[in-house]
């Protein structure tokens, strides 16, 4: 069976990065590097590379920076073709997203993640789409994302990433409810945010990537609030479940939560020392400080 494509994508990057207070006095978080690029750049690539046309940026104050990274910069272009920096260039050039295919909203309250997805309603239309958190990014040859579409060619209907965590740390996720599990797609009967450890129903944590149908925006136009007094996306995600097709995808790669400053340097070592320009050196300067801590 042919499923809608998934066309449309949603990047909700209007939080304010607390945890990397004073760097993110200013700087948006999403523009902080991983190696050589921008968070943000991370998950438009992965989005790119799953056949994402449309970027949809749901943002908030001060966060101009980021529609500008995605912008011609013709001053900048023009030195580095006059100084026949032609690898730069085309790094520049990549970054771009083409006329017609960045869209903006606004976000202006903090009140959730579903609120934040929520506020792209009429961008999204009646299109599935898919959501990335630029938060967690995921190193593996095939972007997460790209899988998930893989995955949702076949199942339709919502997907989301999901991974185990130590059942000490469920009450900081959503967490699925299992009805089948074949090592690889879940079978979701049902979707918890947050519980206590002694209340979860499994491991399985959602990680900030999902494909969604656009009935998810009957339920988030509700705007009830859930755990946080925040309004939840996992909350009205559950409430399609038993009417639409629902999935977990266990994906391959390594997960990073560059919401956390442990994480996000974890990514950095990792992407770096992976660098072909730089990660001989980056590995001889990791050991060396490791031979210290010895």
């Amino acid at each position: 069976m042919a499923y809608k494509p998934v066309k449309k994508a949603v990047f909700p990057v209007a939080g304010l990065g607390t945890r990397f207070l004073p760097a993110t006095k200013v700087m948006p978080k999403e523009m902080l590097p991983i190696n050589d690029r921008p968070l943000i750049q991370h998950v438009f690539e992965e989005a790119r590379e799953a056949g994402i046309e449309e970027f949809i940026f749901v943002t908030g104050r001060y966060k101009e920076m980021l529609e500008q990274h995605f912008d011609f910069q013709p001053e900048l272009e023009d030195v580095l073709e006059s100084r026949n920096k032609q690898d730069m260039l085309e790094k520049v050039r990549d970054s771009e997203i083409p006329a017609g295919k960045l869209f903006l909203t606004r976000q202006p309250r903090p009140l959730g993640l579903g609120h934040a997805v929520w506020c792209a309603k009429k961008l999204v239309g009646d299109d599935p789409f898919a959501v990335l958190l630029p938060d967690d990014i995921v190193r593996h040859g095939t972007g997460c994302l790209k899988q998930m579409v893989e995955a949702y060619e076949q199942h339709g209907g919502n997907i989301v990433a999901v991974r185990d965590v130590p059942k000490a740390d469920t009450s900081k996720y959503g967490i699925l409810d299992i009805a089948s599990d074949d090592g690889k797609n879940v079978k979701v009967k049902g979707l918890v945010e947050k519980p206590a450890p002694e209340k979860a129903p499994s491991t399985l944590s959602i990680i900030g990537r999902y494909i969604l149908q656009p009935e998810v925006f009957e339920h988030l136009s509700a705007f009830e609030t859930g755990a946080g007094g925040e309004i939840q996306l996992t909350d009205a995600m559950a409430k399609l479940i038993g009417k639409q097709p629902f999935h977990g995808l266990r994906f391959d790669g390594q997960h990073y939560d560059c919401g956390s400053r442990l994480g996000f340097i974890e990514a950095n070592i990792a992407y770096m020392m992976n660098d072909k320009g730089i990660g001989a050196q980056v590995r001889k300067v990791v050991k060396a400080y490791a031979a210290q801590e010895k």
